[in-house]
């Protein structure tokens, strides 16, 4: 396993290039479709080669995923719990309507960084951090959020803003 990563110092350059990283993105929006996703397809292949997503696990520490009702029914029978149980026990309603977590860090999360819900986590968890994805246009926005969550997503952003 690689050394942890330090998230104070991660968190600090994250906010000191969001406006930047704004910038970026209004650049982003003015790339074509298919070579926008090649491009942060190669970037994302390239961190995630040096990258080991146990050695951080931001997103589990600090934010929550949306679950869907496939979600839940999942994260219920594995957890051999009813759904309304689960719900109960782990979520509730944002203030957009979706199931999230009732807290952060993740009740999932164990202390070595895995998931203990691994094979049934939700989908959000799945595709996280979405650098991989088709259609990257319709999710810029959400990508630029995402480099203060996540420090692959911070690298992937400046592997491409070096060639754009």
């Amino acid at each position: 396993m690689q050394e942890e990563l330090d998230l104070k110092s991660f968190k600090e350059e994250a906010d000191s290039r969001l406006a930047h990283n704004k910038e970026i993105a209004k650049k982003l929006r003015k790339v074509k479709p298919r070579a926008l996703d090649g491009l942060f397809h190669a970037a994302h292949d390239q961190v995630f080669e040096a990258m080991d997503c146990l050695t951080c696990a931001n997103c589990c520490k600090t934010t929550s995923p949306i679950f869907k009702q496939g979600d839940i029914q999942r994260m219920a029978k594995a957890f051999k719990m009813k759904v309304p149980e689960f719900i109960d026990a782990y979520l509730h309603l944002d203030s957009e309507g979706d199931y999230v977590l009732n807290e952060a860090p993740c009740p999932f999360l164990a202390a070595d960084n895995t998931c203990i819900a691994y094979e049934s986590r939700p989908t959000a968890c799945r595709e996280y951090p979405h650098t991989d994805r088709k259609k990257m246009r319709q999710i810029v926005n959400l990508t630029v959020r995402n480099t203060l969550v996540c420090p692959a997503v911070l690298s992937v952003l400046k592997i491409i803003e070096e060639k754009i």
